[in-house]
């Protein structure tokens, strides 16, 4: 299992923006470890434990961006805390966290990868003349980023020849994300637009895929999602973000956070589209003859 959020602790520590926050760093990295071993112990399965999970996810989160980075970080690390990924990584993590038979029981025994990937976009043949025709092919593979994915690597051979001679054949793999999503600790409306490209694109490539986003803080006005690939939008805390005003007060932050935690509520229904997605058949061709269409 990706661990991206640890993965950013370890490179900040690394590599300190100031060594003033080496300390802190620290502290971050060792409240990690407390977080992490709490998750593992539970005991409950179902909707008990995403609630008991996101109960210790708003614990580790306020804790570290508000008791550790904002009050006691220093001004340089305030600043690019978003640039490390201290912050929105924690929900990558949580989220590759929850990816399991005990909250999803569809996953069992079913080999797959979640997380963090370089998610298959598109795959094209580009030789750059006829004579290169019969050469190693030439493939342009297309991949972005992901905050968290679902789906399976798949592995590939193209060779012009038939007896897949090495120095006429391209090998790789690729990531194919069945489901894919966005964490954002604030949504503007130009993120959503970048999103709802990069979810046509995705979509490009696995028509049947599935793109989400998910949100701490709402920066713009609700769109109907309908009107683009993106399959919902999950606002987490159901708040807006903080006014410029108070985007740096201490004292309104803790406040907000006291009065709109993520809820589990809207981790459950993210956590049910995923359920009924992994059930459902995505396309059945065998059955239009009785269904009277080709799709359902």
């Amino acid at each position: 299992m990706k661990m991206p959020h640890l993965e950013k602790i370890k490179a900040a520590i690394a590599n300190p923006l100031s060594k003033n926050d080496i300390g802190l760093l620290n502290k971050i990295l060792a409240a990690y470890e407390v977080w992490i071993k709490k998750s593992a112990a539970l005991k409950t399965e179902g909707v008990e434990r995403i609630k008991d999970m996101t109960l210790l996810l708003n614990e580790y989160k306020d804790y570290v961006e508000v008791d550790l980075i904002m009050e006691k970080g220093s001004e340089f690390l305030k600043r690019q805390k978003g640039q490390l990924k201290l912050d929105n990584s924690i929900m990558e993590e949580f989220l590759t966290m929850l990816m399991n038979e005990k909250t999803i029981p569809e996953l069992k025994g079913v080999d797959y990868v979640s997380g963090p990937q370089q998610a298959f976009m598109s795959l094209a043949f580009i030789p750059r003349d006829f004579a290169e025709l019969s050469e190693k092919p030439v493939v342009a593979l297309k991949t972005k980023d992901q905050d968290f994915t679902l789906g399976k690597e798949l592995y590939y051979q193209f060779s012009t020849d038939e007896s897949f001679k090495k120095e006429k054949t391209l090998s790789g793999k690729l990531m194919l994300a069945i489901l894919a999503a966005e964490c954002k600790i604030n949504l503007d409306k130009t993120m959503f637009q970048e999103a709802a490209g990069t979810a046509s694109r995705l979509k490009q490539g696995v028509p049947y895929s599935k793109y989400y986003m998910l949100v701490e803080f709402l920066d713009m006005q609700p769109e109907d999602t309908r009107l683009t690939d993106i399959d919902n939008v999950f606002l987490l805390r159901h708040a807006k973000r903080l006014p410029f005003e108070k985007r740096r007060s201490v004292e309104w932050i803790k406040k907000q956070r006291k009065e709109h935690p993520i809820d589990y509520k809207v981790i459950l229904r993210f956590l049910e589209e995923i359920r009924q997605f992994l059930q459902s058949k995505w396309y059945d061709p065998d059955s239009a003859l009785d269904r009277g269409s080709f799709v359902e």
